[in-house]
């Protein structure tokens, strides 16, 4: 029995590294694909276009030629692979005695109606098309299925670690309850899935960014309208979405989302006391609708809060006494101002925080000194829409445990001192830093050098910046870079990840372009990931000491008509400019 996993799929040469590994070839011959990738780096070819090696193929077919075995093969390129015959594995004409079983992009998630006949006019090669008929289920074997598919994500990512099969199972189940639960307008709040999964108490708080970020990766729901119907005939779901077609079910749910009209929430009056993670969202208008009185009288256990366009008084926030909270997510929320006035001495769940992401949600109460002296657990700011990058003066001295801060896109500064350069200077936690969209910055904060964890630096759309450039360098730590003229994204990049191509503007928001004319990523040791484009003054780009491997100027510099100057000593890693 070969087992072949390329569910992950990266190129032919790959699927033919996977089925040597699978049949132990020796060292030597293993030695030959190590040195092709080598020389393939040095000459510059691109990852997905590496091809199976014709002397590897034939050390395969002389071990299987005379074998009698099933290949498992998990598929996850975009290209029906069914015949393997360049591959070295001899033909598989018939079902006779050798037979090869093959499933198609494995890694999503996939729960549909399928419809064979579809599918059938694609395959050129396969024999006998086997396809989900969820309906046939016996009752609880499709979370059985679940269960296995947990297994797999955690056992094949060498990424994941501290992640049991009941974690990765609720990893699951909560990312469908955010598929099912978005609309539209808060489709954003899926890509920091990770953060419910730490808050919610579903993941523990040291998780390591890599994990999350693996998690995250591996689990991609594609599911029509009929699935949680699917799911509610074989178990009870721990979640409940309610949208304006439904009524609200009271239950013991953990998770719960309602997206409503009018105030009084499809029938909820009362968050169960049992809720961890709570969704509400308002349809926008001039007059946003109120939080109704006691929504959260019995929410202890609540650790997950996000609202959107909802009112409430900011002076009194009807969610002070969750003594629980750990995420706080609000999005184009306003100030009923009902509590104007009123004395709060206490705000309980300001020290439980772990999270807060504000969006287009003017509070300046919560982001008051006095306050964020209260979130002394916080390891994660995020401002989109309202400060400009000058905040980060209000941070030094305080929020020493912040890992990730993100201020972008700001509609406004504040009334505050503009020297922000030594505002990082106790944030040696800090380790993803984001300030796109504020195109009024000029300087880095000197003490941004101070970040000595820091892995992700994103400055897109900082076109008033002169130069990307601090005193004592920028901390050997930082993994990630990523300049983009044209502007900032227009979605949050997941966990560690630079924004992809489909999330960036495809031109300049104005004709002058970015200012910066000098670059300096001199001595970040661990960068291997950068992005930098539509920087029509840019002169100077120093990489050296990097740990770049491919330095190619039609996909990661882009757009640099100017540049005159470029440093790579000390590259160890490179293999090509392209």
């Amino acid at each position: 029995i070969i087992h072949i996993d390329c569910s992950d799929w990266k190129n032919r040469r790959g699927l033919q590294r996977a089925i040597a590994e699978e049949l132990e070839l020796e060292s030597s011959i293993m030695a030959v694909m190590d040195k092709q990738d080598e020389e393939d780096d040095f000459d510059g070819v691109d990852e997905s276009s590496r091809n199976e090696i014709t002397s590897v193929s034939r050390e395969i077919h002389n071990i299987l030629k005379y074998s009698r075995f099933v290949l498992i093969f998990h598929n996850g390129s975009d290209n029906e692979i069914v015949d393997l015959v360049n591959f070295g594995v001899p033909p598989i004409t018939s079902f006779g005695d050798n037979v090869m079983i093959w499933t198609y992009r494995r890694r999503m998630l996939t729960i549909k109606e399928c419809k064979p006949y579809e599918t059938l006019h694609e395959l050129r090669y396969t024999h006998l098309l086997v396809y989900d008929r969820m309906k046939y289920l016996a009752a609880g074997q499709l979370y059985a299925l679940l269960c296995k598919e947990a297994d797999i994500i955690v056992a094949c990512n060498p990424c994941i670690q501290g992640v049991d099969q009941t974690m990765a199972v609720n990893c699951c189940l909560y990312k469908l309850f955010l598929q099912c639960s978005v609309s539209k307008n808060n489709s954003n709040w899926v890509d920091i899935a990770s953060n419910y999964w730490i808050c919610d108490g579903i993941l523990a708080k040291d998780i390591t960014l890599d994990t999350s970020a693996a998690l995250h990766r591996e689990i991609t729901w594609k599911c029509d309208d009929n699935v949680l119907t699917m799911f509610k005939q074989h178990f009870k779901l721990p979640f409940l979405t309610v949208k304006e077609d439904d009524v609200y079910e009271e239950g013991p749910y953990r998770w719960i989302s309602v997206t409503s009209k009018d105030r009084e929430m499809l029938g909820m009056k009362t968050l169960p006391a049992e809720t961890s993670s709570f969704f509400l969202e308002f349809v926008m208008s001039d007059q946003p609708t109120m939080l109704p009185n006691g929504l959260f009288e019995h929410s202890s256990n609540l650790g997950a809060l996000t609202l959107r366009c909802c009112a409430f008084s900011f002076a009194s926030p009807p969610f002070l006494k969750c003594h629980n909270l750990r995420f706080l997510g609000l999005d184009h929320c306003t100030d009923d101002k009902t509590g104007e006035g009123e004395d709060h001495t206490e705000w309980v769940c300001l020290h439980s925080l772990w999270v807060l992401d504000l969006r287009y949600t003017h509070w300046n109460e919560i982001l008051s000194p006095a306050k964020m002296d209260l979130m002394d657990n916080l390891m994660e700011l995020s401002i989109e829409g309202v400060w400009c990058w000058q905040y980060t003066t209000c941070l030094q001295g305080r929020l020493l445990n912040l890992q990730r801060l993100r201020v972008i896109k700001p509609t406004r500064g504040p009334d505050i001192s503009t020297d922000a350069s030594n505002s990082l200077m106790d944030k040696a936690k800090l380790e993803i830093l984001d300030l796109s969209g504020n195109n009024e910055m000029e300087i880095l904060p000197n003490s941004l050098s101070k970040a000595s964890s820091l892995q992700v630096l994103i400055l897109d759309g900082c076109n008033d910046l002169k130069n990307v450039l601090v005193p004592d360098g920028l901390p050997q730590s930082l993994k990630s870079f990523s300049f983009d003229g044209c502007g900032p994204a227009f979605r949050r990049a997941p966990i560690v990840e630079l924004p992809p191509k489909q999330e960036r503007p495809s031109t300049p928001a104005t004709k002058e372009g970015a200012s910066v004319s000098n670059i300096s990523l001199k001595g970040c040791s661990q960068l291997a990931h950068m992005f930098v484009r539509g920087l029509p003054n840019l002169v100077e780009l120093d990489l050296s000491g990097t740990a770049i491997r491919t330095l190619d100027f039609s996909t990661m510099v882009l757009e640099v008509p100017m540049l005159k100057r470029l440093f790579l000593l000390g590259c160890e890693h490179l293999r090509a400019i392209i």
